[in-house]
């Protein structure tokens, strides 16, 4: 949760929102062991159906005058963000069709929420170069021996 104030000598509340027109791309897709792009949301659409994601955000405008709260308004229910939420479903389908591995899926050292990097270690003696590629840090950059071309 954030909240920011806007108006008076602070940015206009457009300048706040302004940066949710470009879906940027972050971590937090699939419980977040992956990357995706950053969706502005109306809050009845702001259901994680596709493989958890994608990343989504809403935001809750209020106001105060005469010593009384106004709102919420939904910020982002608003057609000018409609072309930032077709764009973020067209880079989530680029980044989902690149499979199960980067640049989709996180590093294998940001991995949080799943065994994969305890499944990786107990492969570890049989992992072989593929092309001169070899391990990179922590992560396995080859395939498994049985699985090597």
């Amino acid at each position: 949760m954030c909240i920011v104030r806007a108006q008076d000598e602070f940015p206009t509340v457009g300048e706040v929102l302004e940066p949710f027109t470009m879906p940027h791309i972050v971590e937090g897709w699939m419980r977040g062991s992956h990357y995706g792009p950053l969706m502005p949301c109306r809050v009845g659409d702001a259901y994680p159906g596709r493989f958890d994601g994608p990343p989504q955000v809403i935001a809750l405008g209020f106001q105060i005058a005469e010593g009384q709260l106004i709102g919420p308004r939904e910020m982002f229910d608003d057609p000018g963000f409609d072309e930032a939420r077709h764009l973020c479903n067209v880079t989530a389908d680029h980044l989902r069709r690149h499979g199960l591995f980067e640049p989709h899926r996180l590093p294998m050292e940001e991995m949080e929420y799943t065994t994969l990097p305890e499944v990786m270690k107990k492969l570890a003696d049989r992992w072989q170069p593929v092309n001169g590629h070899a391990v990179s840090g922590e992560a396995v950059e080859t395939l498994p021996a049985s699985v090597a071309l």
